[in-house]
């Protein structure tokens, strides 16, 4: 029998014992109350999620992948954040990858079971052939979900960085993974339901750690989205206002620019910055690694 009782996230909390008698309103505001947890529970880990994200950076600086594992609430978190980097970054699909326990069809059918097995952790990782190259994030709120420790042990055996992100503190996972992001929201409104609290503060340190590493390998300049693809209308226009936003120019300059960089935000902006050519705007930055702010 699995012993629950130490950790936070599945302790009863004390300010919801009469939640099932609450008004609406009532259960409006302790709810609403109870979630500045899942904020304020990440400044005293800040130290540790800087070290992350310096590995992250790095590792995608040098071609690597951005690995998350987990099981449920954490893998469908950790999926999410995946998909929308290749939109949001002009990252390719293999860029940072999401592994639910259970396979991707977990992702909306829980997979019972799925989770309970380290055997599927680690080959989950052998299928998409894990390298010393890459970083795999283990996600779980409890801390000691078995799927994500035998990922982080296969990992480890492979040369990867591994680094974990749990909601408790003295975690399995940190025992085995020392750079461990252990955030912790406290119990939740809905006893043991960490899809709550705990998926919130996951979430917000997933958020810190591919955009922050987006940011050191260039994807961001200033505070847009340089490498944005525009696959829609909407899109289309968020990097028309972009290249208009950073270098002060009209919108039919910008789309003028876009339609020469076939559709390269980044070039664009590069190419009228400079005044030059797509070619030359293309050469300029990968002399600088792709970082517009070392142009200008």
């Amino acid at each position: 029998m699995i012993d629950l009782s130490k950790m936070s996230t599945e302790q009863v909390n004390p300010n919801t014992t009469e939640f099932s008698s609450m008004s609406i309103r009532q259960a409006i505001q302790v709810f609403n109350q109870e979630n500045y947890n899942a904020v304020k529970c990440i400044e005293d880990q800040f130290d540790v999620l800087e070290q992350v994200i310096e590995i992250t950076s790095q590792v995608l600086e040098d071609g690597g992948r951005i690995i998350y594992m987990g099981a449920g609430t954490s893998g469908r978190i950790g999926l999410l954040d995946a998909v929308e980097c290749p939109p949001t970054f002009g990252v390719d699909y293999n860029t940072v990858v999401g592994l639910i326990a259970g396979g991707d069809n977990a992702f909306v059918k829980a997979v019972e079971g799925a989770e309970d097995s380290k055997e599927f952790g680690a080959e989950d990782l052998k299928k998409i052939q894990l390298t010393p190259r890459d970083v795999v994030i283990g996600l779980a709120a409890s801390g000691r979900t078995p799927y994500v420790i035998g990922g982080l042990e296969y990992a480890k055996e492979v040369g990867a960085k591994c680094c974990g992100v749990v909601c408790n503190k003295d975690s399995e996972i940190k025992k085995i993974c020392p750079l461990t992001i252990e955030a912790q929201p406290g119990p939740e409104v809905l006893t043991g339901s960490t899809r709550l609290k705990a998926g919130t503060t996951t979430k917000l340190i997933l958020n810190m750690i591919s955009t922050i590493s987006m940011i050191r390998i260039g994807k961001i300049y200033k505070n847009y989205m340089v490498d944005v693809k525009m696959s829609n209308e909407k899109l289309i226009t968020r990097g028309t206002n972009i290249v208009s936003a950073v270098t002060g120019c009209s919108r039919e300059i910008a789309k003028e620019a876009l339609a020469k960089s076939e559709g390269g935000v980044r070039t664009a902006i590069v190419m009228i910055l400079l005044k030059c050519q797509k070619a030359e705007a293309e050469a300029a930055l990968k002399k600088v690694n792709g970082r517009i702010q070392n142009l200008v």
